[in-house]
């Protein structure tokens, strides 16, 4: 009897031992629950997650959240598998672990922790990306609806009133247009991000055929522009339609946002072994004289929809995507994208692409 005893209770020590190492092979945060409501075993990443002493405690002082532990306790009554979700904080970051509740047969319970968070971010960037459009967008469709109403109302037989709501109709009209092609040109851009391109692009002409034609609005805007380039022509390997769509938003929102009476410095320079690119480059750099941009903002200013003033970026025209679809034909060429700025002097915008086909994959900016 004692010898059966004795047998049976070092079984019993061999079979913790093996469910204690198969819990610590196991590759995600994972614990196990004994048939007293104790953890008997618990991985790495489950005591870096809950500490390193949690062996022996009961698992409701472990979990503590609700629906965990009603998921503990459904996976017991019903001898299978209840799913729930942990939500903890990391470093300020909010982190979703997806916890798997798996009844074992003896009583047990195992529970794996698999981190959702990337997933439950891009769902959230999902439905804000989609609120930001929306918003966007129903503002100026108010707007029209409400003057259309008006016009085959009230100001009927008013061609005064008339021209005045036209006018506001066509600008609202033509920033919907805008946006929805900012919309179909980001689109294009992360669709074709991984797919490198390597036409050669004479980048000299590109940016002088971009300053010619801008040159309107900056009489308009009493802004002189000032190149300063090699006396080479710099060629590039790119996409010659989304690098003047890049050298075109950059300069458009200079001139904008410059002073009157001020200059708007756009150069190309050459530089070997760029320290960011650990290779030769290209650095195409446009500078202005404006009001500045705070040092807060800088980091956030290729975010989708982000601006600083929201009243006067929509006045000027601004959908909020520019710097976002600049962003990634820079990423997509495999370059970066470096702003620098100081409030009440003017900011900096570089362009910093590969001259040769070859380096890093793509950074971000």
């Amino acid at each position: 009897m004692h010898a059966v005893g004795y047998g049976g209770k070092r079984q019993e020590i061999r079979l913790w031992e093996m469910s204690a190492d198969l819990v610590e092979a196991i590759p995600i945060p994972a614990l196990l629950v004994d048939r007293d409501g104790r953890i008997s075993a618990a991985n790495a990443g489950a005591r870096a997650q809950f500490g390193e002493i949690i062996s022996g405690r009961h698992y409701i002082t472990v979990l503590r959240q609700p629906t965990l532990l009603d998921a503990v306790d459904q996976a017991i009554s019903s001898k299978g598998r209840a799913i729930a979700q942990y939500l903890t904080t990391e470093a300020r970051r909010d982190i979703t672990l997806q916890a798997t509740c798996s009844w074992l047969p003896g009583g047990q319970v195992l529970i794996a922790f698999e981190d959702r968070t990337a997933m439950e971010e891009a769902f959230q960037m999902r439905r804000d990306f989609v609120a930001n459009v929306s918003h966007e967008l129903r503002t100026p469709l108010t707007a029209l609806m409400g003057f259309i109403e008006t016009l085959l109302g009230a100001a009927r037989d008013d061609a005064e009133a008339r021209e005045r709501f036209l006018a506001i109709m066509a600008r609202e009209a033509g920033r919907m247009n805008r946006l929805v092609g900012d919309l179909l040109s980001l689109g294009r851009v992360e669709a074709e991000e991984r797919v490198r391109p390597t036409s050669p692009v004479d980048l000299t002409g590109l940016v002088r055929s971009v300053i010619h034609s801008l040159a309107p609005l900056a009489e308009a805007e009493r802004t002189e522009i000032e190149t300063v380039f090699p006396a080479t022509t710099i060629v590039v390997p790119g996409d010659s339609d989304q690098l003047a769509q890049v050298v075109s938003n950059l300069l458009e929102n200079a001139i904008k946002y410059s002073r009157p009476d001020t200059t708007v410095k756009v150069s190309l320079a050459e530089d070997s072994n760029h320290p960011m690119l650990r290779q030769d480059a290209i650095v195409f750099t446009v500078e202005d004289q404006g009001e500045g941009i705070e040092a807060t903002h800088i980091p956030r200013l290729t975010e989708r929809f982000y601006r600083i003033d929201t009243h006067r970026s929509r006045e000027m025209g601004g959908t909020g995507l520019g710097l976002a679809i600049v962003k990634h034909i820079v990423n997509r060429h495999r370059g970066r994208l470096r702003i620098t700025s100081e409030h009440g002097k003017g900011s900096r915008f570089s362009v910093i692409l590969p001259r040769h086909v070859g380096g890093l994959g793509a950074p971000r900016a």
